[in-house]
């Protein structure tokens, strides 16, 4: 297990090293002058160079990306001060630290998608399970049913409705909005219990679908049925021997829709007008921020690949068979 762990841990920092030089080139390679576009429309010729040397963009474009790679490990100097490390670089618009500036939007991100996450496992996963333990019966079939309609929903569609019929028509519940955890723990879910239920209707679906299939081939496993053969009541052979063998493929798709959870929460920021890292790399494409739009990416990528090691090792604590060495 160390050794997996050493060995995702090397091909994570590779990895990060690799999207870092992408996007940095890919923006590098775009016909924009960034010192224009940051210096504004009434820009004297002394501004522009002025600002030109204050970005480092008249150093050449290799020492440009090596200060910001090594500005992560060691930290950086600017005209304007120190900034330690991990040093993600200023931002060309507001001069703020793009470190600083992620870590403040980050929190309202983290809330979306590890909230939208707890809901679409339990319900999906229950929802499932009970399709399952009942099948054929009127619970499948509404459980089925109701799976197949809502993942023909998406969040551009259903945000507006929820927000049309519970905000702006009833009045039942304020605009959606974030309330840090530490200081308000009611107030958190209250602001954000709509878009967590949003983002997670879509995958809902998926997961009772995926559960109920997973769960329906396990029963029908030998082993299983030679609990049932041994007398073994049913519901304590579908506990002990079925559930738990069924989560080994909902687990191998959770660690690939870890991605495409993060896709959705950028959607879902845009739709509710939440201030969090889909909506702050949205702006930072559309204005060219170089260093926050490289920031975003290397954090969200950071992310992705550590909660992809997290999945691999429960993986492999559900199934003794796998062993990740």
């Amino acid at each position: 297990m160390l050794q997996f762990i050493l060995r995702r841990t090397v091909g994570a920092v590779v990895t990060l090293f690799l999207i870092g030089a992408a996007t940095f080139f890919l923006f590098v390679a775009a016909p924009s002058d960034y010192a224009s576009l940051a210096c504004g429309r009434d820009c004297s010729p002394d501004r522009l160079e002025a600002i030109r040397h204050a970005l480092g963009l008249n150093l050449p474009v290799t020492t440009q990306f090596w200060d910001f790679m090594s500005g992560i490990v060691v930290g950086r100097d600017f005209p304007d001060g120190h900034c330690p490390a991990p040093c993600l670089g200023q931002s060309f618009y507001s001069g703020d630290l793009v470190w600083d500036t992620i870590m403040d939007r980050f929190p309202l991100t983290l809330s979306l998608t590890v909230g939208a996450m707890v809901v679409f496992l339990t319900i999906g996963i229950g929802a499932g399970m009970l399709a399952a333990y009942r099948r054929g019966t009127a619970a499948d079939k509404i459980a089925t049913g109701t799976s197949m309609v809502l993942s023909s929903m998406q969040i551009y569609f259903l945000g507006p409705i929820v927000l049309l019929i519970f905000v702006y028509s009833t009045g039942w519940v304020e605009d959606p909005k974030y309330v840090p955890f530490t200081e308000d723990p009611v107030g958190w879910l209250g602001g954000l219990w709509i878009p967590m239920a949003v983002m997670a209707t879509i995958f809902t679906a998926q997961y009772t679908r995926m559960a109920r299939a997973s769960l329906i081939e396990q029963l029908a496993e030998e082993h299983v049925r030679t609990a049932r053969a041994k007398g073994m009541p049913r519901r304590y052979v579908f506990f002990r021997y079925a559930w738990r063998g069924s989560l080994i493929p909902i687990v191998t798709v959770l660690g690939i829709d870890i991605s495409s959870l993060l896709g959705g929460g950028v959607v879902t920021e845009l739709t509710f007008s939440l201030q969090g890292i889909g909506r702050l790399a949205v702006d930072g494409a559309v204005t060219k921020d170089l260093p926050l739009t490289m920031g975003v990416m290397l954090v969200g990528a950071f992310v992705i690949l550590l909660l992809n090691i997290l999945v691999d090792i429960v993986y492999a604590w559900i199934d003794p068979r796998v062993r990740l060495s």
